[in-house]
């Protein structure tokens, strides 16, 4: 049965937006959002204090320094974060493209709910887990990097397995190749460009990141961030803030020059 249209929109889409409007009003209403307060004039001199002091930032010679070591100590940790991922990554994305009855579907079924419940858990998580055992300081936070983007990558990478085409594939199997090296000569040589591409977007995602968990204690230029926001240093945070946006802008820069050379 066809829906009933009226002017150009059926009713059943007349609906759905009547219930959209409904939800959004009760979700504004449910949150107690004060707009009013946020917009009244004590509110804006000092919304306008606080950017004046974040626009002065902190340009001493010790201080820069000391964000400019915190800086490395963020890339470092998404490097290696990143890098670790991609290890274990792949290695767990091999079983997870397996295809076959019985035995493979349960490791294959086994390996993807691993990557799921990772990459479920946010690297705040993870590194506020991870500070237990591995104490405060960067090697929390790049395990925490770790963990969530091995998920990430685990799930990326097996669907690009699973997508590969497999002529080259067939071809070494019929010769008695074994699937390990199917894998190396045949499948990989054809996903790498995918691979690395997802990668580097993964590693500008994980520098942004890296500089978040220094909230928890992991190191590096977040937690420089939580220490001075926490004693309203406007002047050093806004130095800090000026390091993640170069920082970004560094990664961003480098692995697009990689992507083109790939793509070349």
């Amino acid at each position: 049965m066809k829906p009933i249209v009226i002017s150009g929109v059926s009713t059943k889409a007349r609906l759905l937006l009547l219930a959209i409007a409904c939800l959004t009003l009760a979700s504004l209403w449910s949150l107690n959002l004060q707009i009013a307060q946020f917009f009244s004039a004590d509110s804006m001199a000092r919304m306008g204090k606080f950017i004046a002091e974040l626009f002065s930032p902190e340009l001493s010679g010790p201080f820069v320094t000391k964000v400019f070591f915190a800086s490395l100590e963020t890339l470092a940790m998404s490097a290696i974060g990143t890098l670790l991922a991609v290890v274990f990554g792949l290695g767990l994305a091999l079983p997870a493209s397996l295809k076959g009855p019985g035995l493979l579907t349960l490791i294959r079924g086994i390996t993807k709910l691993a990557f799921n419940a990772l990459r479920s858990i946010p690297e705040l998580v993870w590194a506020a887990l991870l500070l237990i055992f591995a104490g405060l300081g960067p090697f929390a936070g790049t395990l925490a990097l770790a963990l969530h983007t091995t998920g990430v990558f685990g799930r990326l990478f097996s669907e690009a397995i699973e997508n590969a085409p497999d002529h080259a594939a067939i071809a070494l199997r019929s010769q008695g190749i074994s699937e390990l090296r199917v894998f190396f000569y045949a499948t990989l040589p054809t996903i790498l460009p995918q691979l690395v591409s997802y990668s580097l977007y993964r590693w500008e995602n994980n520098i942004r990141a890296a500089a978040v968990l220094g909230v928890v204690g992991a190191g590096g230029l977040g937690q420089m961030l939580a220490f001075h926001m926490g004693l309203f240093h406007m002047n050093e945070t806004s130095t800090i803030l000026l390091a993640m946006i170069a920082l970004v802008m560094l990664v961003d820069g480098l692995s697009y020059v990689a992507r083109q050379r790939l793509s070349a």
